[in-house]
């Protein structure tokens, strides 16, 4: 028996065909690419190359995930698999059993271990890369490519992507920069996914059940033109499971979907609703309606549950927190899941969700993102989203990810998708929005201020520009320019054969017919550009009164063929005009990271983090502190520090300070918010002026600059830092529990970089700073 058969064995259930590819690969000494659709059981392949590393003597495996919520729940499933002393995880703010052989991590971490020669990366063997299309997130997508590119080429990769359509030409980038990498695509839903439209109170399906086809079903359509016309639909009427005719689209009442729900066996359902506002509301809505889902020992373990998991948080933070009615919404079997939520409850709910405990969960779209919480239903209410800017339709892509999760492997037979009819939605696009599978991963790679340093540090900086042409940024734009090259070639065929079809005895065509072009381009302009000064006009004049003596003069004025001639030149010079803005595609897309990487490089030797000698690229000591500084903010930190900006700061005013280069405010958000008295206001001052001249020279230097430090948390961070009272705080935040805890958690990430690469006073301040900050429901960890 090899592994892979011994580990499938070991499973208790028949591994999938695209798993047992993926295995073989990995047994083979492959590195792996695996794309399928959410709930196939991808991380099976991840597990296995787990397996193998602890099938040696000394070889390690580290997996990692975008979430630290993944990667409490990974660290969780792993303990029960091979035992708490084989298993640690580092997720910034959690360090647990650091030199165990299997370690889960956010990918960060591994991006900041790579770059600091960790130790720890010895005898490392395997890489899982969880949720890898996060590549293509726009904010993190960087470090995706930096892992991949960093790795030591002996390491092999495990990389798990949703379902994307161009898996192929990111397998060959894989393949291009680590080597033997098998391309493992399954399109293949596990449990198949049924379609229906909400009418009414009525469950219609989506596509016509009588032949089997991806038609829409003809009673919708029929709906749908009554509803634009106002009539009722002629012949029989559309009858759901009701059997009544659904009539006009008054959308239902929360709480009597969720019991057409429960009546139809369709329960445990996710309701994605697109704001946090509305999924509170819609718990509120069930609580009014009555709905209770559980019976009476379920509540009771639910009550028992609730207790255990949240026995940590001060029991004064409780009624703040709105704890009581939230418990009494889990006893119903209902409950929120959004970013708002404190990450303690949103783990009791997807803990009793995945007990089948919780049966309806009105959530965010943040939901379908790797948390493992399949449903036999998934409900959308609408199928469009606030943006931060617009309203805007979700993408196919995206509806397949939130439907995703629908069917519960080894539990359902088929999951089920719901869309809520409205007069506006048109069943085709729905069905067109349902078939496709249409989700590209794009590359959102941009060379950092930290990652050139690190690079050079390295490599120098002409073999670090070259590995920065090596990511799939640039290996996306060549391919682009490949197919432009490919155009041109096949253009300039063309144009031969057009300066063929002109060709005149008389005399030279091409050249009489650029005087043509140019003579009517200045007569145009003449007519156009009234309020020209008269020099101009007149150096216009001229160059007319010229160009037309060199037409009449020109042997091919006489030819008789002459317009025959002049019409295969109009199509010559528009096509060569449509080569022109080829080349130029070409010549920006070429090279476009490395020539942003050297403007990044200018900034920094002008602000003196390297110094150029002797056709050498070296750090500065500022340099070398830089390497350690991660972030958005790492230039501006990195110049705070250096020029002692921050010295004299106590804790809670260094905790604010830090809040306010790491809090992203709303949109909407009061800019007229007070600020904590004494060093604090100058310190702050000080750094938007730095913060200015810094985004002026990045401007310079054709880079797109940030946003200036946000001032709109640092009040309430500053009282929370000197323990103040979570009611007190949140008021003045004006934020869920759950978005404090977050920013909270981003400014202790910061403090700790701080704590670690400051000199003297300020290195103890940030230290006491996390501490204060790092208390209470902040403090809170599930594992």
């Amino acid at each position: 028996m090899n592994e892979t058969e011994t580990f499938a064995a070991a499973q208790g259930f028949a591994l999938d065909e695209f798993q047992l590819a993926g295995c073989r690969a990995l047994e083979a000494g492959h590195s792996v690419l695996v794309a399928a659709p959410t709930g196939a059981g991808k991380t099976i392949i991840g597990e296995f190359a787990v397996h193998l590393a602890l099938r040696e003597s000394r070889a390690k495996a580290f997996y990692t995930t975008p979430m630290k919520a993944l990667s409490n729940q990974k660290f969780r499933d792993l303990c029960a698999v091979h035992g708490e002393e084989n298993v640690g995880l580092l997720t910034g703010d959690t360090n647990i059993n650091g030199s165990a052989r299997i370690l889960v991590m956010t990918t960060e971490v591994l991006r900041n271990m790579l770059y600091a020669d960790s130790p720890a990366l010895r005898d490392l063997a395997f890489v899982v890369m969880d949720e890898v299309h996060y590549l293509a997130d726009r904010f993190r997508g960087a470090v995706w490519e930096e892992v991949i590119i960093h790795l030591p080429r002996r390491v092999r990769m495990v990389s798990l992507s949703a379902t994307v359509s161009n898996a192929e030409e990111f397998g060959d980038w894989l393949d291009t920069v680590r080597g033997d990498t098998d391309i493992i695509v399954s399109e293949d839903r596990p449990v198949p996914l049924e379609q229906h439209m909400l009418v009414r109170g009525d469950l219609l399906p989506l596509f016509d059940e009588n032949d089997g086809s991806n038609r829409v079903n003809r009673e919708l359509l029929r709906l749908r033109g009554a509803t634009r016309d106002g009539s009722v639909p002629r012949g029989r009427h559309p009858r759901g499971r009701s059997g009544r005719p659904p009539g006009r689209s008054d959308r239902v009442e929360r709480g009597a979907v969720v019991e057409l729900l429960g009546r139809a066996n369709l329960l445990p359902a996710i309701f994605f609703i697109f704001s946090r506002v509305g999924c509170d509301a819609a718990v509120a809505q069930t609580r009014r309606a009555g709905v209770r889902l559980t019976n009476a020992a379920e509540r009771a373990e639910i009550r028992r549950v609730v207790a255990e998991r949240a026995a940590s948080l001060p029991e004064e933070d409780l009624a703040v927190l709105g704890f009581w009615q939230w418990r009494d919404d889990l006893e119903r079997g209902v409950a929120a899941h959004h970013a708002g939520l404190l990450p303690a409850f949103k783990e009791i709910v997807e803990e009793l969700f995945q007990r089948k405990l919780v049966k309806a969960v009105f959530a965010t779209e943040t939901l379908a993102l790797g948390i493992n919480m399949p449903a036999r239903t998934v409900v959308l209410e609408r199928l469009e989203k606030f943006n931060g800017e617009a309203r805007v339709p979700i993408t196919p892509g995206e509806y397949t990810q939130l439907t995703g999760r629908a069917g519960r492997r080894g539990i359902d037979v088929e999951g089920h998708a719901v869309i809520q009819w409205s007069d506006q939605l048109d069943p085709q696009a729905v069905a067109s929005l349902a078939s496709r599978r249409t989700y590209p991963l794009n590359s959102s790679f941009r060379p950092t201020y930290n990652m050139a340093v690190n690079l050079i540090d390295r490599f120098g900086r002409s073999r670090a520009r070259e590995v920065l042409e090596t990511s799939f940024a640039q290996f996306q734009a060549d391919r682009a320019v490949v197919g432009i090259a490919l155009q041109v070639r096949e253009a300039e065929t063309s144009l031969a054969g057009y300066a063929e079809a002109m060709s005149c005895d008389r005399g030279d065509f091409l050249e009489y017919s650029g005087i043509r072009r140019e003579l009517g381009d200045l007569e145009k302009q003449n007519r156009r550009d009234a309020t020209a000064s008269r020099d101009v006009r007149d150096r216009r004049q001229r160059r007319i009164k010229a160009l037309r003596t060199r037409l009449q003069r020109h042997p091919c004025q006489s030819c008789p063929e002459r317009e025959q001639h002049a019409r295969w030149s109009e199509r010559y010079w528009k096509l060569r005009r449509d080569v022109s803005r080829m080349r130029q595609q070409i010549d920006t897309r070429t090279g476009t990271v490395a020539r942003v990487f050297d403007n990044v490089v200018d900034v920094l030797t002008e602000l003196g983090y390297i110094v150029e000698e002797d056709g050498r690229t070296t750090l500065t000591a500022a340099g070398r502190t830089m390497r350690r500084i991660y972030g958005d903010r790492d230039l501006l930190v990195a110049e705070s520090l250096r020029t002692d900006i921050w010295e004299g700061l106590d804790a809670p005013a260094l905790a604010a300070l830090v809040c306010a280069l790491v809090y992203e405010p709303r949109r909407d958000e009061a800019s007229d918010r007070a600020m904590p008295r004494g060093p604090f206001r100058a310190a702050l001052t000080k750094t938007e002026t730095l913060w200015q001249k810094l985004d002026d020279l990045e401007r310079e230097h054709r880079l797109p600059g940030s946003s200036p430090p946000a001032s709109g948390l640092v009040s309430a961070m500053h009282a929370w830092a000197r323990g103040g009272l979570l009611d007190r705080v949140l008021i003045e935040a004006d934020m869920a529990a759950g978005d404090f805890v977050r920013w909270a958690k981003q400014t202790i990430d910061l403090l700790d970089q701080l704590s670690l690469v400051a000199d003297g006073s300020v290195a103890v301040t940030a230290r006491r700073a996390l501490d204060a900050v790092r208390r209470g429901i902040v403090a809170y960890s599930s594992v």
